[in-house]
């Protein structure tokens, strides 16, 4: 008895699929789209079940319109989703955990204490630090809405009035957000794009500092006013500036997936530097409600409240520089491995017949930030169990190991979410939907670099995410660039520094921050009072981008 040969499949992404028409092709591809943001923004869906509906469309439009061979859609699907759980997950999960394990030890007290301190007791100059400098550090580690649920609470103890205090955090929770949780952002542009991540955080660095400069001077008028703006300025000033030249030096010149938590130390040192010779003028209604804490903040306890933090920069600094004796990240670099998708691999082909590189995966195991986290945790974890205080919650290693498990358990429903959006985007890239797009897009030639922020913006207010902003938008934007004759590793990182000012009008930023300062139902108040921010931030980018994208200001971007 003979078995019957197996047909092997070949597919190759054409841009007019669709009847030959470059429109209607682009129309079409539009449609996986446009049903993610109806089930999230209308008919107000899960997120996850949003994703895994707006995947079974992809597919559908892959298969009935596109042509792909169904087995080669399913397949692409399936590399989506582990390239959204390995990296992109693991990074996420590991830094969340790495936060947690300050929670659960008791040392993030000390953390808002060392905040809460500076300022002599001036709520203005307190709310700036904690909502910029602690925000940033959180958005740098944690992400996914913890700066803002965090340290909206911190806020209200402090007696920023509820309301006011979710403003100051919705405002302050942008600049960071293009650098989150580790840059995971901007690691996923560059992994679906094929641009290296360190051109495209190179990019960035010359973007979000412009808004980072100037944000501590907004909260400052939000907190207080013009007074608040006229009284502590100074304070204000040094804390954007440092903020801002870090966040720039360390997205070009050191690593970028570490770019906002050295940004956010130095903008807090900054600040402690200036304050130790120069004290604003307080008046008694502005200071800080907030009671002395009892506990001692000795040396030792501000050292080990902040070891996560400034223990991530000497294990990211030795892993991804330190090339003296040993290249380090050569070493790490060299135990990747690199895995021709089964069954795509071959059969997803290039316009001139070759197999498609998107169709290979990397597995980094060992040199993932994620894995550097996790070692990061493992030491925090071990200290901590040794360095007991009376006054904390008793912490061994056994806790510190299992609340990693927590933590993969309590992000069920986002790590459905953002696997099925990564699955998403690799089926409409590989079957040819987002270049269709993007060459429709490109018709609008030099104006597409300031229209292109606005997809950034789009995507993470609807999404509340950057990373699946770039998910969804990444790969046409560099698509576009193409098509256009424009640059297209400045309009893939203007897709993520759009994301940025799009992350305060979110939904699920507006939810969390409502519940934080204990006004559930507040959402719509909020938005009416933080839009007017995020329109004009936008607006500012757009202007920058097409300036960036011209010999104007294209040296920025070499």
């Amino acid at each position: 008895m003979m078995s019957s040969p197996v047909l092997t499949q070949t597919f190759t992404a054409q841009t007019d699929a669709v009847g030959g028409s470059l429109l209607t092709s682009a129309l079409v591809g539009l449609l996986p789209l446009l049903t993610f943001f109806v089930l999230l923004g209308v008919v107000k869906v899960k997120a996850h079940v949003a994703a895994l509906g707006s995947l079974a469309v992809a597919l559908l439009v892959a298969v009935l319109a596109f042509g792909m061979p169904a087995q080669l859609a399913l397949l692409s699907a399936t590399q989506g989703a582990v390239f959204g759980l390995f990296p992109i997950l693991w990074i996420v999960i590991t830094a969340i955990w790495l936060y947690q394990l300050t929670v659960i030890s008791g040392r993030g007290e000390d953390v808002r204490a060392v905040f809460s301190a500076v300022g002599r007791g001036d709520m203005r100059v307190q709310a700036m630090l904690i909502a910029f400098c602690f925000g940033g550090l959180l958005e740098a580690l944690a992400g996914f809405g913890a700066p803002v649920a965090i340290t909206g609470a911190m806020l209200v103890s402090l007696g920023l009035p509820p309301l006011r205090a979710a403003v100051v955090v919705l405002v302050a929770n942008t600049a960071p957000v293009a650098f989150g949780a580790m840059a995971i952002p901007i690691t996923t542009a560059g992994n679906l794009t094929g641009i290296p991540a360190t051109d495209i955080a190179a990019i960035v660095g010359h973007q979000t500092p412009l808004l980072a400069a100037w944000i501590p001077l907004l909260l400052l008028f939000l907190v207080d006013g013009v007074r608040g703006v006229r009284q502590v300025w100074p304070v204000a000033l040094v804390t954007g500036g440092a903020f801002a030249v870090l966040q720039w030096w360390a997205s070009n010149h050191f690593s970028y997936e570490l770019t906002d938590v050295v940004a956010a130390l130095g903008g807090f040192a900054a600040a402690v530097a200036l304050l130790a010779v120069w004290h604003p003028k307080t008046p008694p209604e502005v200071r800080s409600k907030t009671e002395k804490r009892r506990r001692s903040l000795t040396t030792g306890r501000v050292t080990l409240a902040l070891m996560p933090y400034w223990l991530v920069v000497v294990i990211f600094g030795i892993g991804k520089l330190w090339r003296w004796g040993v290249d380090v990240p050569a070493a790490l670099a060299s135990t990747d491995i690199t895995i021709q998708w089964p069954g795509l691999y071959g059969n997803l082909l290039t316009p001139d017949g070759e197999p498609s590189t998107s169709a290979v995966y990397t597995f980094t195991w060992l040199s993932s930030p994620g894995t550097m986290l996790l070692i990061t945790g493992l030491i925090v974890t071990v200290v901590y169990a040794l360095a007991r205080e009376r006054d904390l919650p008793p912490m061994s290693v056994g806790r510190g190991v299992g609340q990693l498990f927590r933590t993969i358990a309590d992000l069920r429903w986002p790590i459905l979410t953002i696997s099925s959006i990564l699955s998403l985007s690799y089926v409409m890239n590989q079957s040819g939907q987002t270049i269709s797009i993007g060459a429709w897009l490109a018709a609008t030639g030099s104006f597409f670099a300031f229209l292109s922020p606005i997809l950034g913006w789009l995507g993470t207010a609807v999404t509340g995410s950057d990373t699946s902003a770039n998910a969804l938008f990444a790969k046409l934007q560099q698509t576009a660039g193409q098509s256009a004759g424009i640059n297209p590793d400045l309009l893939v990182a203007a897709n993520t520094s759009g994301g940025v000012v799009g992350k305060l009008i979110s939904p699920q930023n507006l939810t969390i921050a409502a519940t934080a300062i204990g006004e559930p139902g507040s959402e719509s108040v909020l938005l009416r009072k933080v839009i007017g921010y995020s329109l004009g931030m936008l607006l500012l980018l757009c202007i920058l981008v097409y300036l960036q994208s011209t010999p104007v200001l294209g040296w920025m971007v070499g």
